[in-house]
């Protein structure tokens, strides 16, 4: 295992949830200006932060591990072909430190105001992920599992169309990011948005509560909807070309 492919999956996720999270704990909802205008980022601004992590850490961090920062996304390129699977343990435990990491430093930070506190039973506490009454927009368990199945298989589908050998290389991390963006502004209502496992454990465990009892879900459909979305665009739509391992 190259240690410096691990220590880029460690900071990729890091910058990660620092970023994405950190966008969502301390400038969602900043507050306003006496005339009545919002200065906090609403779910717009969290979703472009996440994407923003992405694009800035495939770049800079993506020649050296590939860029994964996900637990879902290492075992969906697995299954695509694209990874080797006796590196796969090695990537996850990287990942799932570095958002524990990130996460650490968030806390930190926002403990440094004196009116942050985390109410474990609040949808969205410390940017955790929930469904029922743990969801921003009170969905089901059953919402919630279908969209974290079928975000991350659209965003296995879309990493993968975006680093197969035909596409514009350049290009491959911008729409990887966008990607992220636009799965964001669709499900942050509905699970306050994982498609991500490493992103979930790193607040489940600093929100503790009710939202560790539900942490099962959100590395289950991820990892469901990665392979999912790795075979259909394996069977669909790749090319044998691809596949590198």
């Amino acid at each position: 295992m190259n240690p410096k492919a691990l220590g880029a999956e460690f900071i990729g996720t890091f910058w990660l949830v620092l970023g994405g999270c950190g966008a969502a704990v301390l400038a969602a909802n900043f507050g306003g200006t006496p005339e009545g205008t919002s200065l906090g980022l609403g779910f717009l601004g969290v979703s472009l932060a996440f994407g923003l992590t992405v694009v800035t850490g495939a770049y800079a961090l993506g020649p050296i591990s590939g860029g994964h920062f996900n637990p879902a996304v290492t075992l969906g390129l697995v299954a695509g072909g694209r990874f080797e699977a006796a590196k796969a343990v090695g990537y996850i435990v990287a990942q799932v430190l570095g958002g524990l990491a990130a996460a650490a430093v968030l806390f930190a930070i926002a403990s440094g105001n004196s009116d942050f506190a985390i109410t474990n039973s609040d949808p969205g506490a410390f940017a955790a992920n929930g469904y029922g009454d743990l969801s921003p927009g009170g969905f089901t368990l059953i919402s919630a599992f279908l969209t974290e199945v079928v975000m991350t298989a659209m965003f296995l589908i879309i990493i993968l169309g975006a680093t197969a050998k035909k596409a514009a290389p350049a290009m491959g991390g911008l729409a990887i990011g966008l990607g992220l963006v636009l799965i964001h502004l669709i499900s942050i209502p509905v699970t306050n948005t994982s498609v991500n496992p490493a992103r979930s454990t790193s607040q489940a465990i600093f929100a503790g509560g009710d939202y560790l009892p539900q942490l099962w879900l959100f590395w289950v459909a991820p990892i469901v909807g990665a392979i999912a979305g790795a075979l259909i665009y394996r069977g669909v739509l790749g090319d044998n070309e691809d596949v590198v391992v």
